[in-house]
């Protein structure tokens, strides 16, 4: 390992940094929190929080829970609703500092300054379910760092192991991803650790609430999170080069030209660190090589990597001399800065500029969506929309759920566990169209006694609508939810279950015989 930066000089300037980085960095996210309007994404996650559960249909709760906080003490806004994500690189630098000052505490500050210097914490100002699982994330491993000090199983190890299978189990609870971080657990302590495996046995046993939590709550509502990670999203699945070589593509960028070079320029330091911090680096190399295996038929998801991208700078701070570490600050500030600049000006700019350009319908739905809402909406129409992202944002809008009228998508199909059809029967329904083309009529005419194409302006962009009169619930049931039966719902019989309300509305029962 280097030697140790301990000169006052050096160990102010690092101060500074950190201070500048990280006032400069939150003033960032908070302005983009609360200018950009909220997305699909968001605002299905949102109506999380507006009807807290033990569990979701495309995930663990978590985020759910985070976001009706938010809305309790911060009221409905997109800035109170994404505060967590806000606030979180400041959680996670603070973390990685509690995990490494018994180290080194100027090393642990190059760790958390390097972290901070990455783009992807200067813009993220989104929250998902990985808000959530870095999070707790970030707690266990430190946890677990911290325990990996301790020269023996005194009191406060078996407690720091106790904290990290705790910490592990709400990881859980908020996405799936985390068994990645068990099984980076699981191989440090087969490889390197057998005589700690009490440890381990305290961590899993810790950890154990979380997947029973979310044991019963699938057993209740039909297996929704097993059909939709296991079965429903893969179902397209197949190997192409891009996904492997957008994968590559992706880690280059989050770890910069600065990281990747200077990597490379010392990595023999780096492979005498990676033999000294082990735990550090099996929360890298599982991880990657995981997801790796994974883009041989997916697209690897930017944000799927952030729970554990931090401890590539941990790695970093330990292995390079003093001199590397600045030059590294240096390139990666001015790496962010290049899109830190981009933002501001793009920020300054107003909806009608990008007129003509790329995802201006996308746009002008975003920024636009209370006027174009008050040309659709009558007060004798209920309102619906054909797709689950721009239903979950009109829905924020007005206040009140917006359900998706057909069959949607294998993902995000909360509608599933909410949304009782046959209250709409005999209602006339307008439905938004959400690819901008004119909709084809004979999709709607079996459920209503009549139907018409409806089409609105709004800032030089043509949205078009579906009007139903005199909904046919009955029709409904056995054609779009027949089709949602057949497409989504084939659960494995050897799968316990108390309960499926889409199967209980479509069938009433608990699980619908198949043709």
């Amino acid at each position: 390992m280097p030697p140790a930066i301990d000169t006052d000089a050096a160990s102010g300037r690092l101060t500074r940094w950190l201070l500048f980085t990280a006032i400069a960095s939150l003033a960032l996210r908070f302005w983009i929190a609360y200018a950009l309007p909220i997305t699909g994404d968001e605002a299905f996650f949102y109506w999380w929080g507006v009807y807290p559960d033990w569990g979701y249909y495309d995930h663990p709760p978590m985020v759910g829970w985070l976001i009706w906080l938010m809305r309790t003490l911060f009221g409905e806004a997109s800035w109170a609703i994404r505060l967590p994500v806000v606030l979180l690189p400041l959680a996670t630098g603070a973390t990685l500092w509690w995990a490494l000052k018994p180290l080194s505490r100027e090393r642990a500050a190059w760790a958390v300054l390097l972290f901070w210097l990455a783009p992807v914490n200067w813009l993220n100002s989104l929250i998902t379910t990985d808000t959530p699982l870095i999070f707790w994330s970030l707690l266990s491993a430190g946890a677990l760092l911290r325990a990996e000090r301790r020269e023996t199983l005194d009191g406060r190890a078996w407690r720091l192991y106790a904290l990290s299978g705790i910490f592990i189990g709400c990881a859980f609870l908020s996405k799936y991803f985390s068994v990645v971080l068990g099984l980076a657990y699981l191989l440090y302590f087969a490889l390197y650790r057998r005589e700690r495996w009490l440890g381990l046995a305290l961590i899993v046993l810790c950890a154990l609430p979380g997947p029973l939590i979310n044991l019963w709550w699938n057993m209740g509502h039909g297996w929704a999170n097993i059909m939709f990670n296991a079965i429903n999203r893969n179902q397209d699945a197949s190997f192409a080069w891009s996904h492997p070589l957008s994968y590559l593509g992706m880690l280059a960028y989050l770890l910069t030209p600065a990281v990747l070079w200077l990597g490379f320029k010392h990595r023999a330091a780096l492979g005498d660190t990676v033999r000294q911090q082990r735990l550090v680096a099996m929360l890298i190399v599982v991880p990657l090589l995981f997801f790796a295996v994974l883009s041989l038929k997916k697209t690897v998801g930017l944000h799927w990597v952030l729970a554990f991208y931090p401890f590539v700078f941990v790695l970093l701070a330990f292995a390079l001399p003093q001199a590397a570490l600045k030059t590294c600050a240096k390139g990666m500030a001015w790496f962010t800065a290049l899109h830190v600049l981009a933002v501001v000006a793009i920020g300054f700019t107003h909806v009608e500029q990008w007129q003509g350009k790329p995802r201006y319908y996308s746009m002008v739905r975003s920024f636009k969506t209370a006027e174009l809402l008050a040309q659709v909406r009558t007060p004798d129409s209920v309102l619906m929309a054909d797709a689950y992202a721009p239903a979950a944002a009109y829905g924020y809008t007005l206040g009140q759920y917006v359900p998706v009228f057909g069959p949607g998508k294998f993902h995000a199909r909360q509608d599933d566990l909410l949304v009782d059809y046959s209250v709409y029967d005999g209602k006339t329904i307008r439905i938004i169209v959400s690819d901008g083309e004119p909709p084809p009529l004979d999709g709607y005419r079996p459920y209503f006694d009549s139907v018409q194409p409806l089409s609105f302006v709004q800032n030089g962009v043509t949205f078009h609508a579906v009007e139903g009169r005199n909904f046919h619930f009955e029709a409904y049931r056995q054609g779009v939810l027949g089709e949602i039966f057949q497409r989504y719902y084939a659960i494995p019989k050897w799968l316990p279950m108390t309960g499926c309300p889409f199967c209980v509305r479509y069938c009433g029962q608990v699980q619908c015989p198949r043709p």
